[in-house]
C-alpha cells in the first residue's frame, strides 16, 4: 500500500523542521521523514551562531522563546594578527544587529518539541532511500515505512541529498577545494568565551567561539587531507593555546570532549527545482564555517520557499517560478562572503616563511579597516550578523502573520 501527503519534507535538521512548521501553519499537510534516531540528532553538536534575521523569522512564527531566553546576544568579535587583538563591534557597525549564541542541537530539540506539540510527527529512523517520479511528474519514495507517494518533495537532506540525486540530469555544480582543512574541537572551559576569536597566524588560523557556559568550539588549520591520528591531544591544546595566544584573561580549556576533521569545501548546485522536486540548505549549497553561515542560509533558503510552496498548493503554478534564482543567487552571495572572510583568515598555501609578515601585515591593515566606522566597516558588519529580514508568507492567515523587524530587539 502507497501512503500520500502533500509535501513531503525529507531531513529534519533546521532547515526541514522550520519548513514544516510554516507549512503546518498554513494549513498544509507535510510529512518529516529523518534517517537519524531522535536522540542522535537530539546530540549532535554543529553549529551555534545564529543571524539576526534568523531569530526574527522564528521570533515570528513563535520559534524562538526557548532560544531567546536562554540563549546569548553577541555584537562583538576580535580579530588577531601580529600580537594585535582588534575588537570588531560589529553591533555598532551594523546599527544594532548582533548574533544570538545558541547550539544547533538545542534548536533542533525545541523545533522538533514544539512541532508535535502542535499536532506533528516526525518519522525518525526513516531515511527516504530513493526518490522517483511517477507519471505526472508526482515524487514516490521509498521509505522504511514503504512507498509515499507527495505533490511535492523538499531535500533538506544535506549534501548526499537523495532528493537531489533524483532531479533529472541531476543537480551538481561549482565546487571548491580549498588548501587547507579545520581541525574541530568541542572542549569544556572555565567559563564563558565572551565573544568569537578569530586568530590569523603565521602557522595558521585558529578560532575561538562561544557555545554555553561551559563548552566552547575551537578550530586550527591544518593541511588539507591532514588526518586527525596525527593530532593527539597535547600537541592540540599546545596549538590552540600558541595560536590564539590565550592568557589567564581568557577561559581554561578543560577536557576535550570531540575532536574532528572538517574538510573544507564550497559548493552550489546548479538548480533547487525540478518540477515538484525542490531543494533547500546543504543539499542545494554547502558553505564553510567562515561567518557561521551554514544553518542560517538553509533557514533563509526555507523562509523563501513556505510562502511559494503553500501558495502553489493552493493552486497559484507560478508562485515557485522565482524559488530557484532567488536562492541560487542569495547562495552565491554567502559564498562570496565566506570566502573573502577565509582569504583574510588564511596565509596564501605554500608562502615561505620570509614573505609571511608581508601577507600578515596586509591583512592586520584590512582588519583595522572593518573594524572602524564607516562603508567598509558597515558592510562587512551588516552581512556578518545577517541584517535584513526573512520574508514571513503573505498567504498565511493574519491571526499568524506578524512582521519580521529589521531593526536590534530583545537583549
Amino acid at each position: 500500500m502507497t501512503a500520500r501527503t502533500t509535501v513531503a519534507v525529507v531531513g529534519a535538521g533546521p532547515a526541514g523542521l522550520v519548513l514544516a512548521h510554516a507549512l503546518r501553519r498554513a494549513g498544509v499537510e507535510a510529512t518529516v521523514h529523518e534517517r537519524l534516531s531522535r536522540a542522535e540528532l537530539e546530540r549532535t553538536a554543529r553549529a551555534g551562531v545564529l543571524e539576526h534575521r534568523v531569530v526574527e523569522y522564528l521570533r515570528s512564527l513563535g520559534l524562538a522563546d526557548r532560544l531567546t531566553a536562554e540563549g546569548e546576544r553577541h555584537g562583538e568579535c576580535e580579530i588577531t594578527c601580529l600580537g594585535e587583538r582588534v575588537p570588531v563591534d560589529y553591533g555598532a557597525l551594523s546599527g544594532g544587529v548582533r548574533h544570538w549564541v545558541y547550539p544547533q542541537q538545542l534548536l533542533v530539540r525545541d523545533l522538533v518539541a514544539a512541532y508535535e506539540e502542535d499536532g506533528g510527527t516526525v518519522a525518525f529512523e526513516s531515511p527516504v532511500e530513493s526518490v522517483a517520479l511517477d507519471g505526472d511528474g508526482r515524487p514516490v519514495m521509498r521509505t522504511a515505512g514503504g512507498k509515499l507517494r507527495a505533490d511535492w518533495a523538499v531535500g533538506c537532506d544535506g549534501a548526499r541529498s537523495t532528493v537531489a540525486a533524483a532531479l533529472p540530469g541531476g543537480a551538481d555544480g561549482a565546487a571548491r577545494r580549498y588548501p587547507y582543512d579545520w581541525l574541530t574541537v568541542l572542549a569544556r572551559i572555565s567559563r564563558p568565551v565572551e565573544r568569537i576569536r578569530y586568530a590569523v597566524h603565521a602557522d595558521g588560523f585558529a578560532g575561538m567561539m562561544p557555545r554555553t557556559a561551559d563548552v566552547g568550539r575551537f578550530y586550527l588549520e591544518v593541511p588539507a587531507g591532514e588526518e586527525l591520528s596525527g593530532w593527539d591531544e597535547p600537541r592540540i591544546r599546545a596549538e590552540l593555546e600558541r595560536r590564539l595566544a590565550l592568557d589567564a584573561a581568557d577561559p581554561a580549556l578543560g577536557a576535550l570532549l570531540e575532536t574532528g576533521m572538517l574538510r573544507m569545501r564550497g559548493r552550489v548546485a546548479r538548480r533547487m527545482r525540478a518540477g515538484r522536486l525542490l531543494l533547500a540548505g546543504d543539499a542545494a549549497h554547502t558553505v564553510t564555517p567562515s561567518g557561521a553561515k551554514g544553518l542560517n542560509s538553509a533557514v533563509a533558503d526555507v523562509a523563501d520557499l513556505a510562502g511559494a510552496l503553500a501558495a502553489a498548493v493552493r493552486g497559484d503554478h507560478g508562485a515557485l517560478d522565482g524559488y530557484q534564482q532567488r536562492r541560487l543567487e542569495a547562495a552565491w552571495r554567502t559564498q562570496e562572503f565566506s570566502d573573502r572572510l577565509l582569504e583574510l583568515l588564511h596565509l596564501p598555501a605554500g608562502l615561505p616563511p620570509e614573505q609571511r609578515e608581508f601577507a600578515l601585515r596586509l591583512r592586520l591593515e584590512r582588519i583595522h579597516r572593518i573594524a572602524r566606522p564607516g562603508p567598509e566597516g558597515a558592510e562587512f558588519a551588516r552581512a556578518y550578523a545577517g541584517a535584513g529580514e526573512l520574508p514571513v508568507a503573505g498567504v498565511w492567515p493574519p491571526a499568524q502573520r506578524t512582521a519580521v523587524a529589521s531593526r536590534s530587539t530583545g537583549r
